[in-house]
């Protein structure tokens, strides 16, 4: 069965750049980046020796894959504007149903359950690579393109791979935006945030070999009243970390 080797990106940002990095080390072609941004598109290019392009309906038609990396909302317009039939057409979104590139004879969906900052180095091996496709030859090809670049590859619905997608968000969205509240708590008060790091360091070490439910520490864990109602008193300048506060308070408090 043939296989994939030459790879056009579509988007230049930050899932592209590390995608387009890990395909480039391990052999792949990167024919050509897109971009609406001819800069953008370029600077990608030239680190992946590809060729740049910031008008989407003269895509050349010789790559065998088309990896999608934009923000959710613009893939629907993105793909009205494809000449392509018999190529691999994919994206990399956790929530876009499969079902929206339709119009391709081969499709499918090549997501990488990560968080990606362009010039933080990754582990590709380690990243989870979440797999479907509309027919067997496409996620053979799919799940080996995965497969290449990761250890852990997964044959995944289009229900569960958006059930991931917001327990990731849960994760690794939401838990960063408390380490914002907690470095703009003390920041107010003259505090360097590193001196949270060993601790958050630790809690992520701890869910390697533990559910984490069954780690879970802290005042709301201990019913400790007194030390909860001082913690509101302390934001009571801060409503909106009030807020948030008392509500995941009372969800650990109830989930005990």
């Amino acid at each position: 069965m043939a296989t994939l080797q030459t790879i056009t990106l579509i988007g230049s940002g930050n899932v592209a750049t590390h995608l387009g990095r890990a395909l480039l080390n391990k052999g792949f072609t990167i024919n050509e980046v897109y971009s609406k941004s001819i800069n953008n598109a370029s600077l990608l290019a030239l680190k992946l020796n590809a060729t740049a392009t910031d008008n989407i309906k003269q895509l050349n038609d010789k790559s065998d894959a088309y990896l999608i990396c934009i923000k959710d909302g613009f893939i629907e317009n993105i793909i009205k504007q494809f000449n392509l039939t018999d190529k691999i057409i994919a994206h990399t979104s956790g929530s876009v149903d499969m079902d929206l590139l339709g119009q391709f004879i081969n499709h499918g969906i090549l997501y990488p359950l990560q968080t990606f900052s362009k010039e933080v180095a990754i582990n590709m091996d380690e990243v989870p690579f979440c797999v479907e496709a509309n027919n067997a030859h496409a996620e053979h090809l799919l799940l080996e393109l995965g497969k290449s670049l990761s250890k852990s590859v997964h044959r995944i619905n289009s229900e569960q791979r958006k059930k991931i997608h917001l327990a990731a968000v849960f994760a690794c969205n939401f838990s960063n935006y408390m380490y914002t509240i907690s470095e703009d708590i003390l920041n107010q008060n003259n505090i360097d945030f590193s001196i949270l790091k060993p601790l958050i360091i630790e809690t992520a070490r701890k869910i390697k070999s533990n559910s984490p439910k069954s780690i879970q520490t802290g005042p709301a864990k201990r019913k400790d009243e007194a030390v909860i109602k001082n913690h509101i008193e302390l934001l009571a300048n801060a409503k909106d970390y009030q807020d948030i506060y008392k509500i995941i308070t009372e969800n650990i408090i109830k989930s005990n």
